[in-house]
């Protein structure tokens, strides 16, 4: 058994899940810099038209000579779009049919229903309903400081990288007879289609 440290997704991929679930402690990293390209504002679910991205709209550091780095921690979420809406009608539609929507969707809609100023603060939101949605009984905390390379922990900060393309263990999907089997999609499309089995099956992987 292990501390591990990651960083903290909108929802967050079934890889980072795996390795949190057979763990004696999850650091969830608090101090570093915001980047593109990565789950802190994006997560991919399994659309009737194959895989689907829905991106959490930000706002930008207006840009100049010098380059400035956001703190993730700062980044504030830009609610002039109606995003919140639209997620929520692709996660209805995407998963309305899958066996475990509707046992869930009481937790998650409030998330959809409230008016965030941070994407920090949305994502951790949205990353303790999930544990209690799983119910993971996890210890987990907030890092305090920014530690390049920590000491005694194991560091997989970098499956933040939306990038990443990772292989695990199949499930059955909604729309798999249409599309195939898609890896590593959001925790949710775990969830709604394996329900109170998708801890077990996390922890099998």
């Amino acid at each position: 058994m292990k501390e591990i440290l990651v960083s903290l997704p909108y929802f967050g991929p079934i890889s980072q899940y795996k390795e949190s679930v057979n763990v004696t402690k999850v650091w969830v990293e608090k101090e570093d810099n915001f980047q593109k390209q990565t789950y802190r504002n994006r997560m991919y679910i399994y659309g009737a038209n194959g895989k689907l991205s829905l991106n959490i709209p930000i706002k930008h550091l207006p840009k100049t000579k010098v380059k400035v780095h956001q703190k993730y921690s700062e980044v504030k979420i830009d609610n002039d779009d109606k995003w919140q809406s639209v997620h929520w009608k692709s996660l209805k539609s995407a998963y309305q049919t899958s066996p475990f929507f509707e046992f869930y969707e009481d937790e998650l809609i409030p998330l959809f229903k409230k008016e965030y100023l941070t994407l920090f603060e949305f994502n951790r939101d949205c990353f303790e309903t999930v544990l209690e949605c799983l119910q993971l009984d996890l210890d987990f905390d907030y890092t305090s400081e920014y530690k390049k390379q920590p000491e005694n922990i194991a560091d997989h900060r970098n499956l933040i990288n939306a990038k990443n393309r990772i292989t695990l263990p199949e499930y059955i999907q909604v729309f798999q007879e249409k599309h195939g089997f898609i890896s590593n999609l959001c925790i949710l499309d775990l969830l709604f289609n394996e329900g109170p089995n998708a801890v077990e099956f996390l922890k099998a992987m």
